[in-house]
């Protein structure tokens, strides 16, 4: 066994008073500081407002209901909505995505894909279109939004995400009067989207 020299209880004194001083304010180290920089459950919720006035910007926040989540003068709006003279039904649609994965991805799981949405490549939009016929279909597709006409029914869509209008391809499926959009998106390159 190991002598540490601890052999009275005066030796035991000396060692735990150099391992705990004696300080005057050691006993409060525990206690949090009592000035104004203290939190107490008073501190929650919003404090008194001085009259200071804000500098103007952009981002300003107008007087409005609480429950809204934006304000219209925070959402930019595309010009081609602006026409509401055309009566036509929007017709049913669906958006999916799609991605390109090998086995790595799969099997394996070495890839850095995963099955969300900001892993995939390509966008999908499914419109159902029924009583038309190919030839009456006129489509539109710019980089942030689709606009399909047909004598019956009008689609114009504000596309959750940019594309690439010169890369993308349509699908007509004459038995289910459905037209298949597909549309590659256009992202910035980042860790997911190595492309």
């Amino acid at each position: 066994m190991v002598d540490l020299g601890i052999d009275n209880a005066a030796n035991l004194k000396n060692l735990a008073a150099l391992l705990n001083p004696k300080d005057e304010d050691s006993s409060d180290d525990d206690m949090p500081d009592s000035g104004p920089s203290a939190y107490t459950p008073a501190s929650i919720g919003p404090s008194a407002k001085k009259n200071v006035k804000q500098p103007e910007t952009p981002y300003a926040k107008a007087s409005r209901d609480t429950n809204d989540i934006w304000h219209e003068d925070e959402v930019q709006e595309l010009s081609v909505f602006a026409d509401d003279t055309d009566s036509r039904p929007k017709p049913n649609y669906d958006i999916s995505y799609k991605q390109k994965v090998s086995t790595e991805d799969m099997f394996l799981g070495m890839g850095s894909k995963n099955p969300s949405s900001a892993c995939c490549e390509d966008m999908i939009i499914r419109i159902e279109l029924p009583g038309c016929s190919m030839k009456d279909v006129e489509l539109d597709v710019k980089e942030n939004y689709l606009d399909c006409r047909c004598p019956k029914y009008r689609l114009l869509l504000a596309l959750p995400h940019p594309v690439d209008p010169k890369k993308g391809n349509a699908k007509w499926d004459g038995n289910k009067e459905v037209l298949n959009v597909t549309l590659t998106m256009s992202r910035e390159y980042d860790f997911i989207n190595f492309q």
